[in-house]
């Protein structure tokens, strides 16, 4: 298997400065993200602090950031990363389709907007899911439910039918899903997870649906449930100056890593992870 030096994750301003930097440092990048770049970027009206590009819009600003990322050839990996493993000497981050290795990562994935569900992080690891890919064959013939938060979901739905009993999606998107027909499709807000040492219910506003594992496939992921044994800090990602984690070889960024909201400092602060994933490589090799 390919194995890349660094891998990103998370296309916002903070990605596509420690991309632009690990390539002009001679470390072609592994970038997963989206050709859209970022939700909040786009959604900006006007940004007056962004230097040289004074009063600038949103999509203006993000087709910047585009067209350099193509002046530079680094190419977008539009794939939703589950989970990425710490395995010693190297990273595995696994996609719905296929796993990639990397010797050093930088999560650029900004912060989950909104609350976890009542009884998400009491029951996680026990019923609880943010990975189909990963846990599918722990539902082998039982009853499972899937929350999605748009269509990137619909093709691990699509796999948790082929293996479990039973699988109920509740899209939270507009838009028809396209899934197999054995799986149930309910247009309901989910408002909690029940069980007590394990899964055993998802309430919703139309009532309890019993399942064994409630799987959770939100576009967006806090870094500390994308990455094991990953140390937070008040909501985000703990690192230091350096922009490097508890993990050897794992850096975050931009607002991953921590107030201000700025797309400025999440620029800066993905060029300094980007020198660091570059020496923290080099030092390995000495």
């Amino acid at each position: 298997m390919e194995r890349f030096d660094i891998a990103i994750i998370g296309s916002g301003p903070a990605g596509v400065s420690a991309a632009l930097t690990a390539s002009l440092r001679g470390k072609p990048p592994l970038l997963f993200g989206s050709r859209t770049l970022s939700d909040k970027i786009t959604k900006a009206q006007r940004i007056q602090n962004y230097p040289g590009l004074p009063d600038v819009t949103g999509p203006q600003l993000r087709d910047a950031l585009l067209h350099h990322l193509d002046v530079m050839g680094v190419p977008i990996t539009e794939a939703r990363v589950n989970a990425v493993y710490a395995m010693g000497d190297y990273f595995a981050i696994q996609t719905a389709a296929r796993t990639y290795e990397a010797a050093a990562v930088i999560l650029a994935t900004g912060v989950v907007q909104g609350k976890p569900l009542p009884g998400e992080q009491e029951l996680l690891g026990r019923g609880v899911s943010y990975c189909a890919t990963c846990d599918a064959p722990l539902y082998r013939g039982k009853r499972v439910a899937v929350l999605g938060t748009s269509p990137a979901a619909e093709p691990e739905a699509a796999y948790l039918a082929e293996v479990a009993a039973s699988v109920v999606y509740f899209p939270l998107y507009s838009g028809e899903p396209r899934l197999p027909g054995t799986v149930q499709v309910r247009r309901e807000t989910p408002t909690a997870v029940l069980g007590e040492n394990t899964v055993q219910a998802l309430r919703t506003g139309g009532g309890d649906y019993p399942v064994d594992g409630v799987f959770l496939l939100r576009d967006a992921m806090a870094p500390t449930q994308l990455v094991p044994g990953l140390a937070g800090d008040g909501g985000h990602v703990a690192v230091d100056a350096r922009m490097a984690t508890n993990l050897p070889g794992c850096f975050a960024c931009g607002d991953a890593a921590g107030l201000p909201y700025q797309y400025i400092k999440a620029a800066g602060q993905g060029n300094v992870a980007a020198l660091s994933a570059v020496q923290y490589l080099a030092a390995r090799r000495q």
